[in-house]
């Protein structure tokens, strides 16, 4: 191939995404200093004073994002991007061939194969529906099956390329798109997303990598769930909330089922 016909070619293509991108609606930018709440189970809380609500996208009736809506929240729609469910309800659009290995601890959930033309369709329609129930961003989990048993030949470039893939989808819809945890890829990722959620980076001791996040101006919402911080007996979640505070980390003390059965907010 003629290497100006090469040329022409990469800018096509270059331009037609920048045309995409600038047809997509205008989208939520999270700010640095948003606080949060985040509850996946039970009936929703709306009473705390945070910016943004991290809630169920099936569970949660479009009625509750507008009540968030209306007393100025933002809400963001959790949904598991990278494995299945068996109690979702469009878990029937999953092919055999897309369900690998159970997730260690969480009965009827096994990992996808995040290459699948299938899944990435299906995750295309959960896009779709947090954008028909009005969230204003997403968090899909699950995002880091390269690193984990998934029964699946997955690597770190085809996970870089899947969660590439849903911030842009994400984006398309004018929705905002959230990082969860991955932390060895977030040098690449930082451009590609608008926030990060992380769990327990405190606990381990992970949090470093989150700094890119700051940097940019981008949000981290932590959660902590270990014990030492919900007795707070010597003082441990003092000094968690202080760490954290200085990290530019939003962090909240919750219990891992995230039922809103207890709650400590460092903000």
């Amino acid at each position: 191939m003629n290497k100006w016909v090469a040329v022409l070619i990469v800018l096509a293509a270059v331009l037609s995404a920048c045309e995409r991108e600038s047809r997509a609606p205008s989208r939520w930018a999270p700010s640095l200093n948003d606080t949060w709440q985040w509850q996946l189970a039970g009936q929703i809380n709306t009473g705390y004073d945070a910016t943004v609500y991290d809630i169920d996208l099936f569970n949660t009736a479009a009625t509750v994002v507008a009540e968030l809506h209306a007393k100025g929240r933002r809400v963001v729609c959790y949904f598991s991007a990278g494995s299945s469910e068996d109690w979702r309800p469009d878990f029937g659009r999953f092919d055999d061939s897309d369900i690998g290995h159970p997730l260690e601890e969480w009965p009827g959930e096994r990992w996808l194969d995040t290459r699948s033309l299938n899944v990435r369709e299906i995750m295309r329609g959960r896009l779709d529906l947090a954008r028909t129930k009005g969230c204003d961003g997403v968090e899909p989990d699950n995002v880091d099956a390269y690193l984990q048993q998934s029964g699946f030949e997955l690597d770190a470039a085809t996970q870089l390329d899947f969660n590439r893939f849903l911030a842009a989808e994400a984006h398309q819809r004018g929705l905002a798109a959230g990082l969860k945890n991955d932390l060895d890829q977030i040098p690449e990722l930082v451009p590609d997303f608008d926030f990060a959620v992380n769990e327990q980076c405190f606990e381990y001791a992970e949090c470093e990598p989150y700094a890119a996040f700051v940097t940019a101006g981008k949000p981290v919402f932590n959660a902590e769930y270990a014990e030492q911080y919900r007795v707070n007996a010597h003082g441990e979640r003092d000094d968690l909330c202080q760490t954290a505070r200085a990290a530019h980390i939003q962090t909240l003390v919750l219990p891992l089922h995230l039922d809103d059965s207890l709650r400590f907010a460092c903000d």
